[in-house]
Parts: structure tokens; C-alpha cells; sequence
């Protein structure tokens, strides 16, 4: 039953054109940050606006400046068409979300609110071309933007009314520290600003002090992370890296995760060993990384709320923590060197439906872990989150706990029950997996015609190499993504998918198959499931 003193949209003296968008949206009531956001947003307040991540934060300040404008076009003194809004946004593809649900919030007056998007360095020219026909609303990273505002393709000083600052807890993290206080002596003296973040920081406050006058501050009471009757929280602790590997092989190949679910690991390396590993059983995934160019990064996204994909591996090593600060001036790991300073998986990018997020590897810090966990049970929707954790992470975990748990001291990441010694039988498919491409690196190795001086030099590391017997490539095997009835555990039978029936062949061909291979009849017979099939 809905709560009588909640403040509907329609009590807020929106433009019937925003209601109807929002009514085509299906929000038939504002989450609790708009409901008080709006309103104060509408009487010309300064806002600092701590929400957790997918409260409805981008509606929060998209309608009040949509109807700022509005209201400004149709009862207002005739104007010259001029940027009157600025979003700013860590990512690129927070900018291009951003842009998205201003627009769609904006469909019914389309003609009136013009919405651009500079986010991307590759498409300066034509960037160039539609600040010229003064859109009203500018989205974009601070480096973007000031990039513009420098080459005097845009010009606020004299127009600006309204300035967003989304994410606001990442923006100085991200290295955009000097982009910001560069960007503010481009702006009036006098405009309304939003600070919306999902923390408060020292890095918030100082955004605070530059940009906010006479602020009211929502800090929301409620927890960062929906409750247990939303998002279930779940820790697995596993003896060994190996342990990890095959739980989640279990875990996927015999579907005990329904629905769509990201993976989340710590590094760029780790991303791409994952992906291998789960390739050779025939589970699809893609990587979603920093590496990635803007516009596969956004199509992958897009394949994956489409269910194109049901898996995706994704990293925030890069964007997570203090650790961040510097990156951009190329002071990154060796193994992020080509990665983009301004692309973020972990927070903001709106990934839809997803049942499930798995953390493979432990997040670096609990802030890692909200933002993590904030990309499932959005809006209404359940979710699940599930850790893996090996036992020296263990006092990690308690500090990730502690903040999850507030005063309460209830232990929020229940132990998730799951019998290993159930699965031991899938243990040798991915010892052999992991072994195998050990070797096939190493036999890479020994032919690089690059590394041939080296090894001149290096006999001994050499000999080390040829130590082990070769063995051939590692190739995907079609069999392994088969799973045998006689492997999985009795009380999951019931649980696990039915297997595509297998092509059968002429008598011609099986003859001349089994003449070529002796032990493929043998084999298939003693990993056969279930009962025969009728012919």
C-alpha cells in the first residue's frame, strides 16, 4: 500500500510534457532522493545529495533542470539560445547514460531542450559543429568540457544557470582535480549547482566549498545497500585459487546462477584468465574493461541488456580508491597502459536486469564493494551478491562487513552452504585447463623469434623452459562443455539444464572417426547421460 505522505510527481508542479514522460517510463512514484530533491531543486537551492547507487539519482536532478527550463522558455522574456545546463560525470559512459535519461525524460519536448554530449576525444570536430547550434544542456567529463570551454567552441560565462556534478565522490579521484578548478573560471559567479554522490568524502567537501553557496544537504537515512528482503549477501570462503576456479565453473556450467550476473575481478590480467578458462567449457562471457575503446565498451553493455550475453567479466581496478590519483598522467601499472582514465565499470553504468554479482576477487575496499554490489537489486528488482574470499582475506572481509553493518553488529554477507566435495569430480577438467595453457605460454616462449637473442644469452633459462614434455596447443575441446550425468552431485541433478542432443553420424563416417581414433567410442560410452535415446 503506497505511503499517503509520499510526494507524488504529479504534486510537484512538473510540466505535464515530464509527466508524461515520466509516466511512459513506468515511475508511478518518486524514489525517496527525488522526492526530496526535486522540490528543493524547484525553489532554486543549492544541493549536496548523498543517495545510494541506482536510488533514481539522474532523475533527481535531470527533472528540476528539464522544468528549470522549460519554465524559463515559456513564461520568461524572450532570450538568445544559449548552454544553460552542464552535467559533469567521471566517465564517458556515465556522460552517455546521463544524456540518455535526460532525453528520454525530455521526449515530449524535444524541440524545446537539446541535449549534447562531448564526453568522447574522438569526435571533437562534430562535437564542435553541435556546441555551434548552442544545444541547451552539455554533458560531459571536466577534461572534455574545459577542453571546449579553452578552445572557445563553448562559452558559459555569460549563460550558465544550472551546474550538475554526478558521482561528484569520483571526480577528484579520477584525477580531475585541476580540470575542475580550471573549469570553475569559466563560469558565472552566480548559478545553481547539484552535488550528487553515493559517499561523502574529503573529496566531496572540497567540491562543496568550490562550487555550492548556502547548500542544503540530504543525507538520506537509509543504507547504502538495499535490505536483505532485496539483496541477499552471500561470502564463500575457498581453501585455494584453485577452489575459486572450479567453484565457479560449478556454479555456471550447472546453472545455479539463473539469469544474468557480472563477475567482478581486481586486475586487467585476472579479466582475460578468467575469460579463457570459462571459454575451454563452452560458457560464454566477454570483458568489459578500460582498455576497451568507447564504443565496444558501450556495445558490449548493449549486447548485454539485450541478453546477448549472460556473463560479463568486469574491472574496476583502475577507477577504485586513492590509488586511482595520477593514473591519468600515464602513471598507471604496467599491465593498465593502454587503459582509458575516463572509463568505470563499477559504478554508475546502468547494466539492466542482472540477478547476479559474483566477486571472484575479493573488492579492494568496502566503498569497492557498495559499488559493486549497487549494480544488481536496482529499483525494485531482487538481486544477489557473492564473494569469493580465501582465508588470508579474511580480516578484509571483516572490515568490508563492519561498514555494512553499522552499529548493529548483525553479520551482513551470510556463509554461503555449498559442499566442495560435491563438485570434486570436475577438479581434474580444471586442473587440466589451468596446466595446459600453462604449457602452451611456455611452448610459446620457446618459439618467439623475438625472444631467440635472449635465450643465446640465457641458455640456462632455456633449459628450464624444455624441462617439461611438449604438449599440443590449447585448443577449445567441444567435449568439455558437455557435462556428464555421472559428475554432478545427486541433489543437483534436478537443477541443471538439459544438454543439446549431440549430432549423430552416418554409419560411414563413425567408422572411419573410430578407425582414426580408437578410444572416441570408449570415451563417449563411459561419459554417456541418462538413458539412450530412441532412434
Amino acid at each position: 500500500m503506497a505511503d499517503p505522505e509520499v510526494l507524488g510527481f504529479e504534486h510537484m508542479g512538473l510540466d505535464p510534457r515530464l509527466l508524461q514522460a515520466v509516466a511512459d517510463l513506468g515511475w508511478s512514484r518518486p524514489t525517496l532522493i527525488q522526492e526530496k530533491a526535486i522540490p528543493l531543486a524547484l525553489e532554486g537551492k543549492d544541493l549536496l545529495a548523498r543517495a545510494r547507487t541506482g536510488s533514481g539519482k539522474t532523475a533527481a536532478y535531470a527533472i528540476p533542470m528539464l522544468q528549470l527550463l522549460l519554465h524559463r522558455k515559456t513564461t520568461g522574456p524572450v532570450v538568445e539560445q544559449a548552454v544553460r545546463g552542464v552535467v559533469l560525470v567521471p566517465t564517458k559512459e556515465l556522460a552517455r547514460q546521463a544524456q540518455s535519461m535526460i532525453q528520454q525524460l525530455a521526449a515530449y519536448c524535444a524541440r524545446d531542450i537539446r541535449v549534447a554530449n562531448v564526453s568522447a576525444a574522438e569526435d571533437s570536430a562534430s562535437q564542435r559543429a553541435v556546441l555551434m547550434e548552442k544545444p541547451d544542456i552539455v554533458v560531459g567529463t571536466p577534461s572534455r568540457v574545459l577542453n571546449h570551454l579553452q578552445q572557445d567552441s563553448l562559452r558559459l560565462r555569460d549563460s550558465l544557470e544550472l551546474l550538475v556534478m554526478d558521482e561528484a565522490d569520483l571526480l577528484f579521484s579520477f584525477g580531475f582535480e585541476e580540470e575542475l578548478k580550471s573549469l570553475l573560471c569559466h563560469l558565472p559567479r552566480i548559478y545553481q549547482a547539484f552535488l550528487m554522490s553515493a559517499t561523502f568524502n574529503e573529496d566531496v567537501q572540497a567540491l562543496k566549498e568550490l562550487v555550492l553557496h548556502n547548500p542544503v544537504t540530504l543525507k538520506l537515512q537509509e543504507s547504502q545497500l538495499p535490505g536483505p528482503e532485496q539483496l541477499q549477501q552471500f561470502q564463500v570462503v575457498c581453501a585455494t585459487e584453485e577452489d575459486k576456479f572450479l567453484l565457479l565453473f560449478a556454479l555456471l556450467k550447472l546453472a545455479l546462477i539463473r539469469g544474468k550476473a557480472l563477475l567482478f575481478v581486481n586486475t586487467l590480467e585476472r579479466s582475460y584468465r578468467l575469460r579463457l578458462f570459462l571459454e575451454q567449457f563452452s560458457i560464454p562471457t566477454c570483458v568489459l574493461n578500460g582498455e576497451l575503446p568507447l564504443r565496444s565498451r558501450c556495445h558490449i553493455i548493449s549486447q548485454f541488456n539485450q541478453g546477448l550475453y549472460d556473463c560479463v567479466i568486469a574491472t574496476d581496478a583502475e577507477v577504485l580508491g586513492a590509488s586511482v590519483r595520477g593514473k591519468r598522467r600515464g602513471k598507471g601499472h604496467k599491465g593498465d597502459r593502454g587503459s582509458d582514465p575516463e572509463a568505470g565499470v563499477a559504478r554508475g553504468i546502468d547494466f539492466h536486469h542482472v540477478c547476479a554479482v559474483l566477486n571472484f576477487d575479493l573488492p579492494p575496499s568496502p566503498e569497492a564493494y557498495i559499488h559493486r554490489a549497487g549494480r544488481t537489486a536496482r529499483a525494485n528488482n531482487p538481486g544477489i551478491v557473492l564473494t569469493f574470499v580465501l582465508p588470508t582475506e579474511l580480516p578484509h572481509l571483516g572490515k568490508i562487513e563492519e561498514l555494512l553493518g553499522g552499529d548493529s553488529g548483525t553479520p551482513t554477507l551470510l556463509p554461503y552452504q555449498f559442499r566442495m566435495e560435491e563438485i570434486e569430480g570436475f577438479r581434474y577438467r580444471c586442473r587440466g585447463i589451468r596446466e595446459a595453457r600453462l604449457k602452451e605460454i611456455k611452448e610459446e616462449l620457446l618459439h618467439s623469434e623475438r625472444l631467440k637473442t635472449y635465450f643465446e644469452d640465457n641458455p640456462r633459462d632455456l633449459q628450464l623452459l624444455r624441462h617439461d614434455l611438449p604438449l599440443h596447443p590449447a585448443v577449445v575441446k567441444p567435449h568439455l562443455g558437455h557435462v556428464p550425468d555421472y559428475l554432478v552431485p545427486p541433489a543437483l541433478r534436478g537443477l541443471v539444464s538439459p544438454h543439446k542432443k549431440r549430432k549423430k553420424l552416418s554409419f560411414k563416417k563413425a567408422t572411419k572417426a573410430k578407425a582414426r581414433n580408437p578410444l572416441r567410442s570408449f570415451r563417449h560410452r563411459g561419459e554417456r547421460h541418462g538413458p539412450a535415446e530412441p532412434s
